[in-house]
């Protein structure tokens, strides 16, 4: 085998870079939510059946479904790359592959669970996203999503939110996106055609020690609240931390997010 070029070693850190920023900006939520959504998604699964996680991301849920299934049950898509080298390499047994939900690379009725965990409101058509979980999931089989509750103003992201809109109302936040408000999942699952359709709210708590650790990541410019924060201009971006500052203190503090979680059956 050829040992790899400058180049390539250069590219492998850099794709393990955002998995790593992204990872620590919302994984220190959405690894505790894993257990949470598993428990919703797996319900009548039996241990030995083959289970999808779409839209890995890092491999949050993967990791979850892994430690339960096995690895050689789970496979796992992304759309991302990135994602998709980080996931299978910390994930070695498991099938994961790069793909969108909207297009799954699988017959039909090839697991007996499907879930998506915190993806259904980045889905480009989240009908035809779940549409194709549903169509590879066996009869019977459950088809489960999960998104954090931007709407209802509980989400781990929501007091940033308050923030950056104080300083600046234009700002497009998370409260909108589908599955961002209770209700949305169930009429969403219904419409793809799954039955026994039931929502219930999940929530973890997360401590901080200090302000500073819980801020850091907010700086990577990783996804839309790191996008839109880059935006701001200096002073806003100032303004915004004095805010969040003022309500959260300088730590010791604990932040609690809720996701609503729904699931069917097919």
């Amino acid at each position: 085998m050829d040992k790899p070029t400058a180049a390539e070693n250069d590219r492998d850190v850099a794709m393990f870079e955002v998995a790593d920023a992204y990872i620590s900006f919302m994984g220190r939520f959405s690894t505790p939510l894993a257990p949470l959504f598993a428990d919703v998604g797996l319900v009548g699964v039996p241990a030995t059946a083959p289970i999808l996680d779409v839209g890995c991301g890092p491999g949050m849920l993967t990791a979850e479904l892994v430690r339960r299934h096995g690895a050689p049950r789970v496979t796992a898509v992304d759309p991302v790359a990135t994602f998709v080298t980080a996931a299978a390499t910390t994930h070695p047994g498991a099938d994961v592959r790069r793909a969108s939900a909207e297009a799954l690379p699988f017959a039909e009725e090839s697991f007996d669970a499907t879930l998506a965990q915190l993806v259904v409101h980045f889905m480009s058509d989240p009908a035809a996203g779940l549409a194709e979980m549903r169509r590879v999931t066996r009869p019977g089989g459950r088809v489960s999503a999960c998104v954090w509750d931007h709407g209802g103003g509980t989400g781990p992201l929501s007091a940033f939110w308050r923030a950056v809109l104080a300083v600046d109302p234009t700002v497009t936040d998370e409260a909108t996106l589908p599955g961002s408000n209770a209700g949305d999942l169930t009429a969403l699952l219904t419409a793809a055609g799954l039955g026994e359709v039931s929502e219930v709210p999940l929530t973890v708590t997360v401590p901080f020690a200090t302000f500073d650790e819980w801020w850091e990541p907010y700086t990577y410019g990783v996804g839309t609240a790191g996008v839109a924060f880059d935006a701001l201009a200096h002073g806003q971006q100032e303004r915004v931390v004095e805010l969040l500052r003022a309500e959260l203190g300088d730590g010791p503090f604990t932040m609690s997010a809720t996701a609503w979680a729904g699931s069917g059956v097919r």
